[in-house]
C-alpha cells in the first residue's frame, strides 16, 4: 500500500491582506467557481482551502509549480465534510504515484488556518522517467 500525507498552516491575516488588495486576481488565480461560491470571500474559509492545496501539493511530493492552484480543488459535502478533487497536472501525478483515495482535515482559529491530506493507493513501479516534472 502506498500513504503520502501533507500538512500546512497558514496565518488568516496573509489571506485577509491580499484578498483586500486584489480580490478578483488573488480568487481567480487560486480558487475554483465553486471554491469561490462555498467561501464567498471569508478569509478564514479561504485560508483553510489555501492550506489543504499546499498539504495536498506536498502529498504529491511536488509543492505548488509542478501542479497549480486550480489543480486542486477542496469542496464541501452537504454534510460540510471538506472532499479534494483533483484536476489535470495534479490528477495525473496522483495517478503516477498510485494514490486513489483523499482525506482532508480543515481547521482554523481567528489567526491561523490548518489542513492535513492524507491518500492512500497502490505500489507503483518508481522510475526516474515515471515521476518528472
Amino acid at each position: 500500500m502506498n500513504v503520502a500525507v501533507g500538512v500546512d498552516l497558514i496565518e488568516v491575516a496573509r489571506i485577509a491582506r491580499v484578498l483586500q488588495r486584489h480580490p478578483e486576481r488573488f480568487l481567480s488565480r487560486h480558487f475554483t467557481p465553486r471554491e469561490q461560491l462555498e467561501c464567498g470571500r471569508e478569509p478564514a474559509s479561504l485560508a483553510t482551502r489555501w492550506a489543504a492545496k499546499e498539504a495536498a501539493s506536498k502529498a504529491l511530493g511536488t509543492g505548488i509549480g509542478p501542479v497549480g492552484w486550480r489543480d486542486m480543488e477542496v469542496v464541501s459535502a452537504s454534510s460540510g465534510a471538506p472532499s479534494l478533487v483533483l484536476h489535470a497536472r495534479a490528477a495525473r501525478r496522483a495517478q503516477d504515484l498510485g494514490l486513489q483515495t483523499w482525506s482532508v482535515s480543515l481547521t482554523h482559529t481567528a489567526e491561523h488556518a490548518v489542513a492535513v491530506v492524507a491518500a492512500v493507493g497502490v505500489d507503483v513501479e518508481r522510475t526516474p522517467e515515471r515521476f518528472e516534472a
